[in-house]
């Protein structure tokens, strides 16, 4: 597809997508307009770039539909300055239109081959102001606490673990995806003082669960 089809098909995107469900902050739309979504999908899946649906990666993982990378970001009101954790880096797409919202992206990947994926595209788009490591972060991330922000790109079924909760600066802002498909909800919780935190549903959604994040036993007779 020619780069001039490819602008046209990103503007279309973000006109229809995403402006449609509330997501107005024009830093973040000029940010989804001029990160080439195309370059993070895998190979061959590269026409479906910017349809409204999700896109398998592999390991029963998938980038998310635009509009929820969008909703999730926009919740998170990032600022200049913000140092972000982002769990589950995936194709490094939402890590790099974070990148250029806040002041530095620490992204965690429990999977070897995505994180170095990531990294060749970010580096490829010469995106600096963001460190990639391999773990485990189901349980938070706290090496490098606090946080102005934290983003969970998957499911916890139970909740986040109070690590999370504890990671954050005062001020700062967890979004997180909680419960078990179908039943699942973007959740926003602050953190209003040192010992005080608020939390709201933002809204209902379905994606696979963070690999090893811990669930409820399941009993069988």
């Amino acid at each position: 597809m020619p780069q001039a089809s490819l602008d046209s098909a990103r503007e279309a995107m973000v006109a229809h997508q995403i402006r449609t469900c509330d997501v107005l902050d024009e830093c973040l739309l000029e940010r989804l307009r001029t990160v080439p979504r195309e370059d993070f999908v895998p190979v061959g899946r590269r026409a479906a770039a910017f349809a409204d649906a999700p896109i398998p990666i592999g390991r029963g993982q998938v980038m998310f539909a635009p509009m929820l990378d969008a909703r999730l970001i926009n919740a998170l009101a990032l600022a200049p300055r913000d140092r972000v954790l982002e769990i589950g880096t995936g194709t490094g797409y939402v890590t790099a239109v974070m990148a250029g919202l806040a002041g530095f992206i620490h992204s965690v990947e429990i999977m070897p081959e995505f994180k170095l994926r990531a990294s060749t595209s970010l580096a490829a788009h010469g995106i600096a102001n963001v460190l990639l490591e391999t773990g485990d972060g189901a349980r938070g991330w706290p090496r490098h606490a606090p946080y102005d922000a934290i983003l969970v790109s998957g499911a916890l079924p139970l909740g986040p673990d109070p690590q999370f909760r504890e990671s954050l600066a005062v001020g700062g802002r967890l979004v997180v995806i909680v419960g078990e498909s179908p039943a699942m909800e973007a959740r926003l919780i602050v953190r209003e003082r040192a010992d005080h935190f608020t939390e709201r549903s933002l809204f209902e959604t379905d994606v696979p669960v963070l690999m090893n994040a811990p669930r409820r036993e399941r009993f069988s007779f």
